[in-house]
């Protein structure tokens, strides 16, 4: 079976993505988490423009690991489009945390960092009424590469079907800066952290691997067409596989006629 694969962006993803931000926010603001990167730099620029500026709350949230390259970047997008702008360091709620509880496993710990971060934005929202806006994109979210409950967690996730390779070509049409753009992707809970190198594989071939799972093509396909090793592709099958449980919100055993999560969806 031969395999015509091009990732492209479809001509109404970024009117799709902005009616969808007004339908839901309705007249509500938001708060984003603003972390330098490409995912959230584009996410807030989309509620911009689809809400406008004053609409907007970015909340950047550095500690020990965080480059200050990443908080230069932070600052620089909220300036760029006109959003308020806040700083809230959380290194010393992250020791307080780790040392109360005597956790010391290094993703235990930049596990706790993302929790912490999503706990602050959900404090903030209550407190004025805000939506929370994830910043996760559809490879991330496809093999796991998020914390749940922590970076995963949202009330709603505008590019959340797009690829990386995706999310980038709408940064580009939509202007996001350059900088910003070609920066390495970071999870940035880890000194050096780069996603590639944790993942141990390219965006670019994750999601051909991914795009084509969603096609419904065989590992088989997908090897002999797309000239991608066997390890590959059985790597993120797997890594799809294994992060199944932070995709569905709950897991409930089937007693009642329709049931929360499995045959009563919302």
């Amino acid at each position: 079976m031969e395999i015509m694969l091009e990732i492209n962006l479809p001509d109404y993803a970024e009117e799709t993505i902005i009616r969808f931000i007004k339908d839901f926010a309705g007249d509500k603001k938001v708060v984003i988490g603003i972390s330098g990167g490409l995912d959230s730099s584009l996410v807030a620029k989309l509620c911009v423009m689809a809400l406008g500026k004053e609409k907007v709350l970015g909340i950047h949230m550095p500690e020990d690991a965080t480059p200050s390259q990443d908080t230069e970047d932070a600052e620089f997008m909220a300036r760029e489009l006109g959003v308020e702008f806040r700083v809230i360091p959380i290194g010393e709620i992250v020791t307080l945390i780790k040392d109360k509880i005597g956790i010391n496993k290094r993703m235990s710990v930049a596990n706790l960092k993302a929790r912490v971060r999503m706990n602050i934005l959900y404090a903030i929202a209550n407190e004025e009424q805000r939506l929370v806006a994830g910043t996760s994109n559809k490879s991330e979210l496809l093999v796991g590469y998020f914390t749940k409950y922590g970076d995963g967690a949202s009330d709603f996730a505008p590019i959340g079907d797009l690829y990386k390779t995706q999310v980038r070509l709408l940064a580009q049409q939509i202007g996001i800066p350059e900088r910003i753009i070609k920066k390495a992707p970071s999870a940035g809970l880890l000194p050096g952290q780069l996603d590639e190198e944790e993942m141990g594989i390219d965006y670019q071939t994750l999601d051909k691997i991914l795009y084509a799972m969603e096609l419904g093509y065989s590992k088989s396909d997908i090897v002999n067409n797309l000239n991608i090793s066997s390890e590959l592709v059985e790597k993120v099958f797997d890594m799809h596989e294994r992060s199944r449980h932070k995709r569905v919100l709950l897991y409930i055993p089937k007693i009642g006629i329709r049931t929360v999560n499995t045959d009563w969806r919302e």
